[in-house]
């Protein structure tokens, strides 16, 4: 059965917060439920971490927030981000809604409150909301367009029953996203356990390790500092950065940012810039097969060179290296050979000095490059796990989405259905 439809602004009383976070020496103080509290929580209760501020009489009487009203997003950067809600399921005095959200009231003689924002959750609310939002740089919807949405409005106590299912078939749908989720850090211990074990050597014949950073490792391997094995050199930045002589759509070279390498695995595939011929010679230049580790942002992040590519004095490459470029890479990426060096407070601050004073125990060249292969296997067979666990995840997270929907606009009979359970 599909359910009458009635605008938001004729079942709810609809306000937009004025209140910002801005402190006056002679306001009243209150506790701001602001937009990333709506947008991060489902429900509002007196637990979360709100901000301190203060508010005017006028503000605290008009926006103060009461168990079952539903706060939504008004403006953002994007539509789909428009009309997030979270329901008010606990609240205080001194408890008020902060700017760029907006408050719907439930008239409680037309709509139960729960179902209200279930229903403003659900894919018929928010893509009306996408439509009705306007803006450029930033995207929003006008006081006048708040109560033209339409919700779907069946009769009192089949709200309530849609409201108690939806209430226990999402938490249901939550426990298992969260398990699945909780498996993802669970495989980043088992990733550089991983690494570790290798890099510690395998079998008989391990003594104590003169490496700071390693237990034991077999005694033919050798203790070595980087800048002994390879030449350490320090990107280089044509100045000034933004000049658009320096850059060519047609360049040959890929002109690496951070952004590039966070984006990146084991290997650096592409960039979104690429130099010109002089950007390229005031820059520092890699071949593919070339190893280098951030030293800014994601700091002690290594990556290989798969393309041509010129680094900026934000990184250090590693030349010409007498070892596997591959073991290399994995003793960089543990990230334990940090540890002590080039420390800013709780910031690694690293350069081409403390890069090249890294201690390892390097193995024979052939054990270097089994224990790459053996490393590249297992992060292969990880990889696959960790893919599977998020399409597991977006698979619950679409469901849980397509169950609201179906369940507030009379889809899905709620005293029959079973939320899909088997």
């Amino acid at each position: 059965m599909r359910w009458p439809e009635r605008r938001l602004g004729r079942v709810t009383r609809l306000r937009v917060s004025n209140v910002d976070k801005l402190s006056r020496d002679d306001g009243t103080p209150v506790r701001l439920c602001n937009y990333v509290d709506v947008y991060k929580n489902e429900a509002i209760t007196n637990d979360l971490d709100f901000m301190q501020a203060t508010a005017t009489p006028a503000q605290i009487a008009s926006f103060r927030l009461s168990v079952g009203d539903t706060i939504f997003t008004k403006d953002s950067e994007t539509a789909d981000d428009i009309g997030v809600p979270t329901y008010v399921a606990e609240t205080s005095d001194d408890l008020i809604c902060g700017y760029h959200l907006a408050i719907a009231t439930p008239d409680r003689t037309k709509v139960d409150p729960r179902f209200l924002f279930w229903a403003m959750s659900s894919g018929r609310v928010r893509d009306q909301w996408t439509v009705l939002a306007s803006g450029v740089t930033r995207v929003g919807l006008r006081s006048d367009d708040l109560g033209k949405a339409g919700i779907p409005v069946p009769p009192l106590d089949e709200q309530r029953r849609i409201a108690d299912f939806l209430d226990t078939e999402t938490a249901r749908i939550d426990q298992l996203v969260a398990a699945r989720e909780q498996q993802q850090p669970l495989l980043e211990e088992r990733w550089r356990a991983e690494i570790r074990n290798e890099l510690e050597g395998r079998g008989e014949g391990r003594t104590p390790s003169h490496v700071p950073w390693l237990a034991r490792h077999p005694a033919s391997w050798r203790p070595i500092r980087l800048r002994h094995l390879a030449h350490i050199q320090r990107g280089a930045s044509p100045r000034p950065i933004d000049d658009p002589i320096y850059f060519d759509e047609a360049g040959t070279h890929a002109w690496v940012r951070i952004s590039d390498v966070s984006a990146s695995g084991k290997f650096l595939r592409r960039t979104d810039q690429t130099l010109s011929s002089l950007g390229k010679s005031r820059s520092v230049a890699l071949k593919p097969g070339e190893l280098f580790v951030s030293i800014a942002a994601s700091v002690g992040k290594p990556v290989i060179a798969a393309i041509d590519c010129c680094i900026h004095d934000g990184f250090v490459a590693i030349r010409r290296p007498r070892a596997s470029v591959d073991f290399l890479y994995y003793v960089l990426q543990l990230g334990d050979c940090f540890d002590g060096l080039g420390k800013l407070g709780t910031q690694l601050n690293l350069n081409s000095d403390t890069i090249g004073s890294l201690m390892m125990a390097l193995p024979p060249e052939r054990e270097q490059v089994e224990i790459a292969h053996r490393l590249d296997l297992a992060r292969e067979s990880l990889t696959r796990i960790s893919a599977s666990i998020e399409r597991q995840v977006g698979i619950l997270q679409e469901r849980r989405r397509a169950l609201i929907t179906a369940a507030v606009t009379g889809q899905l009979d709620v005293t029959t259905a079973r939320g899909g359970r088997s």
